[in-house]
């Protein structure tokens, strides 16, 4: 263990978690704290949290990871958080909730999504788009206050502030308000440009400014906790208290992705590909999204709804081999041999046609088509979809090589997938070996601000087995990818 300590807070939606990391930006592994969290959810699309019950989890983690901590505790110099973005609840003048935190994942704002996009021309949603780096989708901010508007008005009159659950963790611990860029970026209401709340869009929707958070970045921490927590917790009264990140860009630091040659790419139950880049691009790709990790790195990519999920549903319904069976033959099939052509829709599509209410399909189908053939199609259709992410990330990644690293169990447990990865994207794909991402990145990206590392790479994340692309493999998945291009256009794109 090196001085000095990180405390690092990871709110996500299955558990919140508190760990601690050294100067070496390693956990120390018998201070982990964790607590099961539990989202609530409706049958109509509905997926909230209990604000209170979050905020009780928080502390217990924080509790429980001091404790263990012992006398290690006086070497704390600052708590860094992430959280699960895209979320938002109201709260009175007084600080108590009015609204459950609603999720990313509540999509009863579906209708006035659409009618959202009824309202704006194509032009004006490309303009939006560019202007906040978000898309028009369930998951943000404005068709979630249209549908506060349309379902519960009562709310909104009670509501004096908006707030991302880290803000108004911080807000109770610490007195004051303040919304990172990066989770204000994942609202859909941040002008990239200016870094300012996005003043078109407010015009239009049932909030204003004043009711937003202050903005701020990680280099603008807060500190000084509030009485009673400052008695509870002496070692973290005087501390700097970074604001939260979004979860998804403190992955890709604590990944070593913290440079355009360094592709994160994530499959567990679902997918993403992320880069860090400079965020000052000309235009942001069609159907992708650029969020903010700081002001000054912002985080371009695209996420799927499929991923492992595909991959367990196929290993649940078909009558397949043992894992270690399965494996070695799909490693030795010839690549798109299957004559199938594979929609991975299980759960509606996100980038980059960002069409939700797309469904999986199956094209070409026979007597004679085995369920390993099923498998083997699925997989590649998923790497067809990050290949035509990738294929919109990679103009605006500069000169030199990149370097792909792969993460999340979906993708991890199968090195058949990583090698179907490689093939597709034609670049060497390297297996991450390092675990606690997300804890890991806010860990980095604080001892960056304490000055004890220049940048968070500083601090090589470990990795495992590279896996090199074949170029006659490549081009066979080109053909394929071309075909399922063509099979989506014609299920999908129907005027």
């Amino acid at each position: 263990m090196s001085s000095p300590l990180i405390l690092a807070l990871d709110i996500g939606t299955t558990s919140t978690r508190a760990l601690l990391f050294d100067a070496e930006g390693r956990a120390l592994p018998d201070c982990i704290a964790q607590v099961a969290n539990h989202l609530q959810t409706t049958a109509d699309g509905g997926a909230t949290f209990d604000a209170n019950q979050l905020l009780q989890s928080v502390v217990a983690v924080i509790d429980q990871c001091l404790v263990m901590a012992g006398s290690r505790a006086a070497q704390i110099a600052a708590v860094a958080s992430d959280t699960f973005v895209s979320n938002v609840m109201g709260v009175s003048t007084a600080g108590e909730p009015v609204t459950p935190v609603f999720t990313y994942a509540d999509t009863r704002n579906a209708p006035d999504t659409e009618e959202l996009r009824n309202e704006l021309d194509e032009e004006a949603r490309t303009v939006s788009h560019d202007r906040t780096g978000c898309l028009l989708h369930t998951s943000y901010l404005p068709a979630r206050f249209r549908w506060l508007e349309r379902t519960h008005p009562d709310w909104l009159r009670g509501s004096v502030y908006w707030l991302s659950f880290g803000e108004y963790l911080y807000w109770k611990l610490l007195g004051q308000r303040l919304a990172s860029y990066s989770v204000a970026s994942w609202t859909g209401l941040l002008d990239r440009h200016t870094l300012t709340w996005d003043e078109t869009w407010l015009a239009r929707l049932p909030v204003g400014q004043e009711q937003l958070s202050p903005l701020g970045d990680v280099d603008t921490p807060l500190q000084g906790l509030l009485p009673p927590w400052a008695e509870r917790w002496p070692a973290l009264k005087d501390v700097p208290w970074l604001p939260a990140i979004g979860d998804g860009a403190a992955a890709n630091i604590g990944s070593g992705c913290d440079t355009p040659q360094r592709i994160a790419l994530t499959v567990g139950t679902t997918g993403a590909m992320r880069v860090v880049l400079p965020p000052a691009i000309s235009a942001v790709p069609a159907g992708l999204w650029l969020y903010r990790v700081t002001r000054d790195r912002g985080l371009l990519g695209g996420a799927t709804t499929e991923g492992g999920n595909l991959y367990a549903w196929l290993r649940e319904t078909l009558q397949l081999p043992p894992s270690d069976q399965l494996e070695k033959a799909l490693s030795e099939r010839e690549p798109a041999g299957h004559g199938l052509t594979v929609l991975p829709f299980v759960a509606g599509e996100r980038a980059p046609g960002w069409k939700g209410s797309a469904r999986a399909s199956l094209v070409g189908f026979t007597l004679n088509t085995r369920p390993i053939d099923i498998v083997q199609a699925a997989l590649e259709a998923v790497a067809y979809r990050f290949a035509i992410i990738y294929g919109r990330i990679k103009p605006h990644l500069g000169e030199g090589n990149q370097q792909i690293i792969a993460s999340g169990g979906g993708l991890l447990r199968s090195p058949a997938w990583l090698q179907i990865m490689a093939d597709v994207l034609d670049q060497p794909i390297i297996a991450l070996a390092e675990h606690e991402l997300t804890s890991r990145g806010i860990a980095l990206l604080a001892l960056e601000q304490l000055g004890a590392i220049d940048h968070p790479s500083a601090l090589a994340a470990e990795t495992g087995q590279t896996y090199l692309p074949d170029a006659e493999r490549h081009q066979r998945h080109r053909a394929a990818l071309a075909q399922q291009v063509a099979v989506y256009d014609r299920l999908l794109n129907q005027p």
